[in-house]
């Protein structure tokens, strides 16, 4: 695991990328590799990166790497799990390696068999620049569910990229203005949605792609990978959960491979059990698992997490999170750096500096719901399907539901008017409309009409339209896999762990793993129990059954309780406060009545108070200063 960053200045220009140019963005990403840091600098262009060791720890796994006559320079961040299955072919073809890292496996794939071809090869997580010397030709990619980040600028004179776009506002030559579309987005959806970052300037490569820029600065943006849905419908239950647990525990011992200690975050729910039961019955030494849990009861996981590690013996251990925990909201906006207001970030992040006491390498749970249809959205969507015939009528009754919502302001009405409307989008798509944190009606009261004027339609729901599959449930899983899971979930991970310099991995996210759910027909996934059917039936001796039949809860954090009692006062003085009212985003009433409608009980707006307090501290970090590099 690492940091990444590089600059190539085009044609025009006479000067080269100076040294220091590069260290000084290796400072704001030293968080993501403390154990080494390289520079390389050939005239226009630069490469930098930060080191967390985790295979290879001799020298020879130090970067920026090259071929063996230095025309092929590579940063890589990140694992390639089969790259001891690649090696041999490579070797074969006159490849010549020196040490055991996988960074070289990529560059000779490259080489060998050209970007695409290198790409199609490698089984991993991973974010990259390779510079090619002879072709003068800059590629950045980036694994195919987006589990490592990458982020670029291109102007008329240079083209800069880094894991984080903190490293890229280092270059001073960097402008930067608010992307008031993409803020726009995040009230829909917590997050922003790739490519935008909050910023005009600076861009997100999007998951399943990569991207080549020449010397002259052009630049091509390319996918090379999507999920197909092709369910089979020849195998039984019985030989699908035998499937199942032949492709989980392939991919979990591929991610157990290190030459660091290894752990596991365990939040007692399926995924997370699933992943732990199967490292257990792969390793001779107890699991090291992490937990996080909280005082409120009913966000508290902890006495599922310790039914698992009973069970397999695990070496446990906990953290409890106050609402003080709020306290660390300006140090998760400065890493997370974009808009971001998923919540669980907060006891992800506090997991994962638990873990990293113990281990420098932990995997976790995510992927379950996606590979599974394990979201109460998608059983909803299969509940009312049958109603897609009264789409015109439905559609015509959301518009008075809309506004006796507005009028009486509760919960169920709330529910009601967010039902009635997700009509107007196609199946596929139709829980985005659930799901959001403000609906259309509730930004036209809240926003200001400065920031009214910037709203855009979300690019979120055309997944739906460009999906493979043909049942809705599919469809709508692929939107999340592409939405949902690639800007927020592995996000959420990614940053959180290595702000404590932890690499963390996923079984689940696996994309062989997922290429084989995706051949799982629905009818398998949900049934009149709810999601993940066929996945809780394999794992039925695995996994305690008082585990698998709970209700989920996925890190969910007490915000509703904590924005009633002890943070009440708090986010009045944060959302009322001049310096916030004074960015002409929101009506000084609206926020008002927000908060007021929280503090009497009618309606929970927790995640949407959550949500404007952590734009305001964006603001605050990213936009009335220049961030700068830790010292």
């Amino acid at each position: 695991m690492c940091g990444i960053h590089g600059k190539l200045l085009f044609e025009a220009q006479s000067e080269g990328v100076s040294r220091a140019e590069l260290e000084a963005m290796n400072r704001c990403l030293r968080h993501r590799g403390p154990d080494d840091c390289g520079t390389y600098t050939d005239g226009p262009v630069g490469l930098g990166q930060t080191r967390l060791s985790i295979i290879d720890l001799s020298p020879t796994g130090h970067q920026p790497m090259s071929n063996e006559d230095g025309s092929v320079w590579i940063v890589f961040n990140g694992e390639i799990y089969n790259h001891l299955e690649l090696r041999p072919a490579l070797e074969q073809a006159g490849h010549r390696f020196v040490g055991t890292s996988d960074t070289q496996v990529i560059i000779h794939a490259y080489e060998e068999y050209g970007i695409e071809g290198c790409l199609r090869r490698l089984r991993g997580m991973f974010a990259f620049a390779i510079w090619d010397k002879h072709k003068q030709l800059l590629t950045l990619a980036r694994d195919r569910i987006g589990k490592k980040p990458m982020k670029y600028c291109v102007n008329s004179n240079r083209l800069i990229f880094a894991s984080e776009l903190k490293a890229i506002l280092a270059d001073p030559g960097v402008p930067y203005t608010v992307d008031y579309a993409a803020i726009d987005q995040y009230l829909t959806h917590q997050y922003v949605p790739a490519p935008r970052t909050g910023f005009n300037e600076i861009h997100k490569l999007p998951a399943g792609h990569y991207m080549t820029c020449t010397a002259q600065g052009q630049v091509d943006v390319r996918r090379y990978w999507d999920l197909e849905y092709r369910p089979d419908f020849k195998l039984t239950a019985q030989e699908w959960q035998a499937r199942i647990l032949e492709e989980l525990d392939d991919a979990v011992r591929l991610r157990m491979i290190a030459d660091v200690p290894v752990g596991a975050f365990l939040s007692g729910g399926v995924d997370s059990s699933a992943v732990v039961a199967s490292m257990a019955m792969q390793s001779s030494q107890p699991v090291k698992t992490f937990a996080i849990g909280f005082g409120e009861d009913s966000h508290n996981e902890l006495p599922h997490a310790r039914l698992l590690a009973e069970r397999y013996h695990t070496d446990h251990n906990e953290l409890v999170v106050k609402p003080k925990g709020i306290e660390l909201l300006p140090r998760l906006v400065y890493h997370y750096e974009e808009p971001y207001a998923d919540p669980s970030a907060l006891p992800t992040y506090y997991v994962a500096q638990l873990g990293r006491q113990f281990v420098t390498v932990a995997l976790n749970g995510d992927g379950g719901d996606e590979a599974f249809a394990g979201y109460i959205w998608y059983r909803w969507l299969k509940q009312t399907q049958w109603l897609d015939s009264l789409r015109p009528l439905l559609r015509l009754a959301s518009h008075p539901a809309a506004a006796w919502h507005g009028l009486r302001r509760t919960n169920l009405s709330r529910k009601a008017a967010m039902f009635l409307s997700s009509f107007g989008s196609p199946p596929g798509a139709r829980h985005l409309t659930w799901g959001a944190y403000f609906s259309p009606q509730e930004k036209a009261w809240l926003y200001h009409p400065d920031f009214a004027a910037h709203r855009q339609p979300s690019p979120v729901r055309d997944f739906a339209t460009s999906a493979t599959a043909t049942d809705p449930i599919d469809r709508a899983v692929y939107t999340d896999i592409k939405s949902y899971l690639a800007d927020d979930l592995v996000v959420k991970v990614d940053i959180a762990s290595m702000a404590c310099s932890l690499e963390a991995r996923s079984p689940l996210l696996d994309h062989r793993f997922l290429e084989f759910t995706a051949t799982i027909p629905v009818h398998f996934k949900i049934d009149e129990s709810g999601g993940k059917a066929i996945f809780k039936q394999a794992l039925r001796d695995r996994v305690p059954a008082e585990l698998m039949h709970r209700k989920k809860q996925g890190f969910a954090v007490p915000l509703n309780q904590w924005f009633r009692g002890e943070l009440a006062e708090w986010s009045r003085q944060v959302l009322l406060d001049p310096t916030t009212l004074n960015r002409n985003l929101f009506r000084r009433q609206a926020i008002e009545r927000l908060l007021a409608d929280h503090q009497s009980g009618r309606i929970n707006h927790g995640h949407r108070i959550w949500a404007l307090i952590t734009l305001e501290f964006w603001f605050r970090e990213f936009v009335d200063q220049r961030p700068t590099a830790p010292q």
